[in-house]
C-alpha cells in the first residue's frame, strides 16, 4: 500500500466542521462514530487518502450504516472561486436598498448616504428563527445530504436575516455550517498534531504544557540530524564520538522523544512491514547485521549456548538513549505512532534506534538486579531442563546483555547532544549528564517556568566560571553550595521563550484572538558543551621588547648625536 494512504491499525486525526480534533485508530472491521456529525465504518477509509476532506452519507443498507464520500475542492471553495465575488460594500448596498423600512444606521458621509450598516439597533430575539428543535431533528433524520440543505433551510426561515450585516450573516452562516455539516478531514499522525491535540484537546500536564513552537525551538537548538554510519576504521580510536548518539531526559509522556524520532526518521513505520532505513550507510549496516544473525550457527552440545535466532540488533548511530527515574519509562504517547515501549515490535525503527536506561543502572549499575549476571548453566544441564524453562533462562540472559550493552556505552560518553524537559532539579541532571557529552554538544532544557531556567543560567555564568577557577573546589566535594554544577563545562547559556498567538484576519478587525489558551509560557535553556583546557594556559605570539634602564639611555646618547650632526650639516656653506 502507497504511504500516502490510510492503513488499517494506524492513528488518524479527523478534524471536525467545528475545528475540534479527534484521534482515533482504523481497526479493521469497526464503526468510528463522531457524535452528532455521524458515524462510518473503518472499511470505507482504509485505502483512502489524507488531507482528503470526506462527506458522511446515510446508505439504505443497514449492513453497511454508512459511506464516505471525497469532497471535491470545487465545492470546498466555490466561494472563493466564483468570477463576481460581491464584496461587503456592495452586499451593504444591495441590502440597504431591498429593505425599505428597516432600522435607522448612523455610519453616514456628509451627503447622507449610509456607508456602513450597524447592528446597533437589532435585539437579538429566540423568535426569529420559526423553525423548532423538533423540526429540525426531523430534517436531520430524514435528510441524505451532508446537511447543507438543512443550513439553507436554516437560514430561510430566519425572519431577520435580511437586518444582518456581511459580518453578522458571514457569523451566523459559519455557525450554523460548524454544527450541522457532516465532513471531515483526515490527517496522518504526527508531533506537531499530538502536541497541539494534547495541549488544547486532552490533559496539558500530561506533556508539561509544552507548546508546539516551543518543542520545535528545543529541537532546533537541539541540533538533532540523521547523521551517516561511519566505519570503525575511521573513528581512530574515539569511540562512539560522531555517531549520532543523543542523550535525552523525557518527562512528557514521550513527545520529546517523538519529535527527535521523527527527525531521525526512525518514528514512522512503512507498509508492509518494510524497514525505514536512516541513510543509505545505515541501510547497509542493518543488512550487514541482520546477515549476520541469520547466519550465526547454533550452539552444539559442546559449547556454551548462545543467543536464540530471535534477537535483533542495536543501531550504533542515530540513537536515543532516555534516562527514566522509574523501573519503566513513561512512553505513552508513542502508541499513537505503533510503538510499545513495554513490549517493542522488532519490525518497528525505533525499536533499534531507542535505548533506556534507570538512574540506578547510569549511577550505581552494582545495586542494581538488571546488571547482575545470571546464573551461567552448563549444556548438559541446561538439556535435562523443559523448554519453558530454557526460554525463561534465554530471555534472561538476552536481558542482562541487552542491559549491560546500554550501560556500559551510556557510561562511555561521547553523545552528540542533551535535551531536558523534567520536574527533577535541573542542576541536579545536568551535574550528572554534562560530563557523559562530547565537545561542541548541544545542551537544551525545557521548563514551564521562567525561574528555574533563570537559576540554571547563573551557575554557568561568566562570574561564576571566574570565581570557580580562582578558588576550585576539591573534586570528591562536588557539587557544593555555591557550586552546584561545573560551571567550566557549558558555555554560552541563554534563555528564550517562543509563542505562535493565532489573529483574526477579517476585513477592518485584525486583532488577536482573546480566547485563546493560557497557561505556562514555557522556556528553553541552551548551552553549548566544551572542553576545559588541562593544565596552565600558555599565551603564543610575537611580544615587544621592553627596553631597559641601560638601554633607554644609550638610545637616548644616540638619537643626541644624530641630531647634532644633522646641526651641523645645516649650517655649512653651500657651494655652488
Amino acid at each position: 500500500m502507497h504511504p500516502g494512504l490510510i492503513r488499517p491499525n494506524e492513528h488518524v486525526a479527523l478534524r471536525l466542521p467545528s475545528g475540534n480534533i479527534t484521534v482515533h485508530e482504523i481497526k479493521p472491521n469497526t464503526t468510528i462514530s463522531l457524535g452528532k456529525y455521524g458515524s462510518f465504518h473503518t472499511r470505507f477509509l482504509v485505502g483512502r487518502p489524507y488531507h482528503y476532506t470526506y462527506e458522511i452519507l446515510d446508505e439504505v443498507d443497514s449492513a453497511t450504516g454508512s459511506g464516505l464520500r471525497i469532497v471535491t475542492p470545487a465545492e470546498l471553495y466555490a466561494d472563493i472561486k466564483e468570477d463576481d465575488v460581491p464584496t461587503p460594500a456592495d452586499l451593504e448596498e444591495e441590502k440597504v436598498n431591498s429593505v425599505k423600512d428597516g432600522p435607522q444606521y448612523e455610519v453616514v458621509d456628509q451627503e447622507g448616504k449610509v456607508v456602513v450598516r450597524t447592528n446597533r439597533n437589532i435585539i437579538d430575539d429566540a423568535r426569529s428563527q420559526s423553525m423548532t428543535m423538533e423540526e429540525i431533528e426531523m430534517l436531520k433524520a430524514e435528510g441524505k445530504g451532508s446537511g447543507k440543505d438543512l443550513i439553507a433551510k436554516i437560514l430561510d426561515s430566519h425572519s431577520a436575516l435580511d437586518q444582518k450585516n456581511a459580518f453578522a450573516l458571514a457569523k451566523y452562516t459559519l455557525r450554523k455550517s460548524k454544527k450541522y455539516l457532516r465532513q471531515f478531514t483526515v490527517l496522518p499522525m504526527d508531533v506537531p498534531l499530538l502536541a497541539s491535540w494534547m495541549l488544547n484537546d486532552r490533559d496539558a500536564t500530561k506533556i508539561m504544557e509544552m507548546r508546539e513552537e516551543t518543542l520545535a525551538l528545543a529541537g532546533s537548538w537541539s541540533n538533532i540530524h540523521v547523521t551517516p554510519s561511519l566505519p570503525e576504521e575511521d573513528l581512530q580510536g574515539t569511540g562512539q564520538v560522531g555517531q549520532g548518539r543523543w542523550l535525552m531526559v523525557d518527562e512528557t509522556g514521550g513527545l520529546l522523544v517523538a519529535s527527535a524520532a521523527e527527525k531521525l526518521g526512525v518514528l514512522h513505520t512503512t507498509p508492509e512491514g518494510q524497514r525505514k532505513p536512516t541513510s543509505q550507510s545505515q541501510q547497509q549496516t542493518d543488512t550487514q547485521e541482520d546477515g549476520e544473525a541469520q547466519l550465526q550457527p547454533e550452539a552444539s552440545p559442546h559449547q556454551q549456548p548462545s543467543l536464540p535466532k530471535r534477537k535483533f540488533s542495536i543501531a550504533q548511530s542515530n540513537t536515543i538513549t532516555l534516562v527514566h527515574a522509574n523501573s519503566q519509562p513513561n512512553l505513552s504517547l508513542l502508541r499513537y505512532f505503533n510503538f510499545d515501549a513495554a513490549n517493542p515490535d522488532p519490525s518497528h525503527p525505533l525499536a533499534r534506534h531507542l535505548r533506556t536506561i534507570s538512574w540506578l543502572q547510569l549511577l550505581h549499575p552494582e545495586d542494581d538486579n538488571a546488571c547482575t549476571e545470571p546464573e551461567i548453566v552448563s549444556p548438559e544441564v541446561l538439556q535435562t531442563w523443559k523448554s519453558g524453562k530454557r526460554g525463561n533462562y534465554h530471555r534472561k540472559r538476552r536481558r542482562w546483555e541487552r542491559t549491560t550493552s546500554i550501560v556500559s556505552e551510556t557510561r562511555a560518553g561521547g553523545f552528540d547532544g542533551l535535551v531536558i524537559a523534567s520536574f527533577i532539579s535541573a542542576p541536579t541532571v545536568l551535574h550528572h549528564l554534562v560530563p557523559l557529552l562530547r565537545g561542541a554538544a548541544q545542551v537544551v532544557v525545557y521548563s514551564p517556568t521562567l525561574e528555574p531556567l533563570v537559576e540554571l543560567a547563573d551557575f554557568y555564568s561568566t562570574a561564576r566560571r571566574v570565581a570557580y577557577l580562582n578558588d576550585p573546589p576539591a573534586l570528591e566535594t562536588m557539587p557544593t553550595e555555591d557550586f552546584p554544577v561545573d560551571p567550566t563545562l557549558l558555555l554560552a547559556p541563554t534563555v528564550q521563550t517562543v509563542r505562535c498567538r493565532p489573529w483574526q484576519t477579517l476585513p477592518g478587525r485584525t486583532h488577536p484572538i482573546m480566547t485563546g489558551r493560557g497557561g505556562a509560557e514555557g522556556y528553553v535553556f541552551h548551552a553549548t558543551r566544551v572542553l576545559p583546557a588541562e593544565g596552565g594556559v600558555q599565551a603564543r605570539g610575537f611580544a615587544k621588547k621592553r627596553r631597559t634602564g641601560a638601554g633607554v639611555k644609550e638610545s637616548s646618547e644616540q638619537n643626541e648625536g644624530k641630531d647634532k650632526v644633522m646641526k651641523a650639516d645645516d649650517d655649512a656653506p653651500m657651494h655652488t
